[in-house]
């Protein structure tokens, strides 16, 4: 318990360093607010300053780390290989952006 302690803390500032400083962080966790498609979108058109998703490892995130994040997003109640995350949120960006510009590839 204390070694996944410190490897998530670790990853923690791995991660803090790497956050432009302007963007609005949105962790991804199981305890985070799911939303449809159509809300996922409405986060780019409201929110003028870059997103930074931040997916953690198989350990989830640190806690600090969580705190400090704009927003708490879930995917699912379902847990996924973050590797798999990864393709699940670039996904929803693109299809995100889709519905903003009218596209027909949401449905």
């Amino acid at each position: 318990e204390k070694l996944i302690k410190k490897a998530l803390e670790k990853e923690a500032a791995a991660i803090r360093a790497a956050i432009p400083k302007q963007a609005v962080k949105v962790a991804l966790c199981i305890e985070g607010k799911q939303m449809s498609s159509l809300k996922f979108a409405q986060l780019f058109e409201n929110e003028h300053r870059p997103l930074c998703f931040i997916i953690g490892s198989s350990f989830g995130l640190d806690e600090g780390l969580k705190k400090e994040c704009d927003l708490r997003f879930s995917m699912s109640e379902m847990t996924f290989p973050h590797h798999l995350a990864r393709v699940m949120v670039l996904e929803q960006v693109y299809r995100g952006l889709s519905i903003l510009s009218g596209s027909k590839y949401h449905k």
